[in-house]
């Protein structure tokens, strides 16, 4: 009785190349400190990438991109590239492949511009650049989707861009002070000091785009506000950006409550991630009974992120999928 032999998959070809014209200085700056750079284009493209010299091997299911990726970041590579500009041109390369990203000085990006302190910040996957025109078209839009997307740290950097226009008198930030799975016992201090620790992702995106000085002083005059989500009861909010952040956790009534309070010549951006609810059990989350709700009301914008709009380390997005992966299976 014989037994045939399984044959091996075969392993797909690997894509060569050399980077022309050769300049070892620019060949430096693309590779970065002890090959940092081609590590980092590697773990986005989940390939393994070979190198001698000027010429290039690689090996992956997307070798094709991760080539075309690699002869475009060459040709930006006059000057140093940093981790950072490689992360995020990752980015927008598994995004939109056919649009060739370009510096800041190179010309125009695609979506809005926005008056911060950062001048380069844009929307760097389709769905960040639609979820800016919502929040510029409209004057209640949710941003929805996992953590890494974008969603607060656009929203906030909206809230700074209609400030420093004069759309807006004033930016009010807030989020439902609710333990994310942990129990923090008793905090020492006053009521700020107890509070700030559920408050600290919001001022960190402020102080990034604006200073921590600048926030500081506008903190003093009443212009920028932080709070919990329990402090807008009773409130009418007239001419301010606010932003509901971790919106999952807010229960159906604060939702309503909060949804209420938006003032003339006002706009509110919702975001939060109807997968990580941190509410007790069998208690629904108004976020998600306010996107059945309100879904069909004109005026009202959603936008869903997705794993691909994930803008952090390489990683981020896979870790992403794998839980999803999980979830799905379960």
């Amino acid at each position: 009785m014989s037994s045939a032999k399984t044959k091996p998959a075969p392993k797909s070809k690997p894509v060569e190349f050399a980077l022309t014209p050769v300049d070892n200085t620019q060949l430096a700056n693309l590779c970065g400190p002890l090959d940092e750079n081609i590590r980092q284009i590697e773990t986005g493209f989940d390939v393994t990438i070979r190198r001698r010299n000027e010429r290039i091997s690689i090996i992956g299911e997307k070798a094709q991109l991760t080539a075309d990726a690699i002869r475009h970041f060459y040709a930006l590579a006059r000057q140093p590239l940093t981790v950072d500009e490689i992360q995020l041109g990752l980015v927008e390369f598994l995004n939109a492949p056919v649009r060739r990203i370009s510096r800041p000085a190179e010309g125009p990006v695609d979506g809005p511009q926005l008056v911060t302190r950062k001048t380069e910040l844009h929307g760097r996957t389709p769905r960040q650049i639609e979820y800016l025109k919502h929040i510029q078209e409209h004057d209640i839009t949710f941003g929805i989707g996992p953590a890494g997307t974008g969603k607060t740290y656009l929203a906030v950097a909206s809230a700074v861009d209609a400030f420093e226009r004069d759309l807006v008198e004033r930016i009010i930030l807030t989020r439902p002070a609710v333990e994310a799975g942990e129990r923090l016992g008793f905090l020492p201090g006053d009521l700020t000091q107890k509070i700030d620790p559920y408050l600290r992702p919001l001022y960190d995106a402020l102080y990034d785009l604006m200073g921590a000085d600048r926030v500081a002083k506008l903190y003093e005059k009443r212009a920028i506000e932080i709070a919990p989500l329990a402090f807008m009861r009773g409130r009418t909010l007239n001419h301010a950006f606010v932003i509901l952040d971790e919106a999952q956790n807010t229960t159906p009534e604060q939702m309503k409550m909060f949804l209420t309070r938006i003032g003339i010549g006002a706009k509110a951006v919702v975001t939060g991630d109807i997968t990580q609810v941190d509410l007790p059990k069998g208690q629904k989350s108004g976020l998600k009974e306010a996107i059945e709700v309100l879904r069909d009301v004109r005026g009202i914008a959603f936008t869903q992120f997705h794993k691909e709009d994930v803008v952090r380390h390489p990683l981020v997005a896979r870790i992403v999928e794998a839980y999803e992966k999980r979830q799905q299976a379960t």
